[in-house]
């Protein structure tokens, strides 16, 4: 088995987002590395992002979900692994034991899979597409970031066997076209 390399970052939801920000800027020294009115990512390192923060007020504006009361707090919590083919390789380890993620995505700074435990806890299991926090902070910057800052949905499977026969991760790292995706909602944002 092949345990991550890092905890890499915490998501949370939040209605005090200013006010968030503003604390955890001041307590961790931060730096913003992108900002929206709907979400922010920040650093205290060469992390691209150790938190990200999803302003509720913006996106649940009546303040309530679906299913129930507004989510604030913890969304989920984020672990690096070395390379795409160990996440791949972690993916189909769990697919076999009937672990199935919720949500596969291409984010644009990383390749990311999903998954939810028992008591309903969120992870993040993902690799980095960007080669240093340089590369990543010039991303995050970019129209391309601006325009779909959550990513696109990727077929797990369909890396798997591509890199199994052989294609070069470099390659299997692009962010592929598609539409933006959507948050699960029952997991989401």
């Amino acid at each position: 088995m092949a345990a991550p390399q890092k905890l890499a970052h915490v998501v949370y939801m939040t209605r005090r987002y200013d006010e968030m920000l503003a604390w955890y800027e001041k307590v961790f020294e931060t730096t913003v590395q992108y900002k929206n009115p709907a979400f922010a990512f920040v650093t205290y390192d060469d992390e691209h992002h150790r938190f990200a923060f999803a302003n509720m007020s913006v996106l649940s504006p009546d303040g309530a979900d679906a299913d129930g009361p507004p989510r604030t707090g913890v969304n989920h919590v984020a672990y690096t692994y070395a390379d795409l083919g160990v996440l791949l390789e972690t993916y189909d380890r769990l697919k076999q034991l009937g672990i199935k993620p919720y949500w596969r995505i291409h984010h644009g700074i990383t390749v990311s899979v999903y998954y939810q435990d028992p008591d309903g806890n969120r992870m993040e299991l993902q690799v980095d597409c960007c080669a240093d926090a340089a590369e990543a902070h010039a991303y995050m910057h970019s129209d391309a970031f601006a325009a779909n800052p959550i990513g696109v949905e990727i077929d797990p499977d369909a890396l798997l066997e591509q890199y199994r026969n052989g294609i070069p991760l470099q390659t299997l790292m692009v962010q592929p076209e598609g539409p933006i995706s959507l948050i699960p909602p029952e997991h989401g944002m």
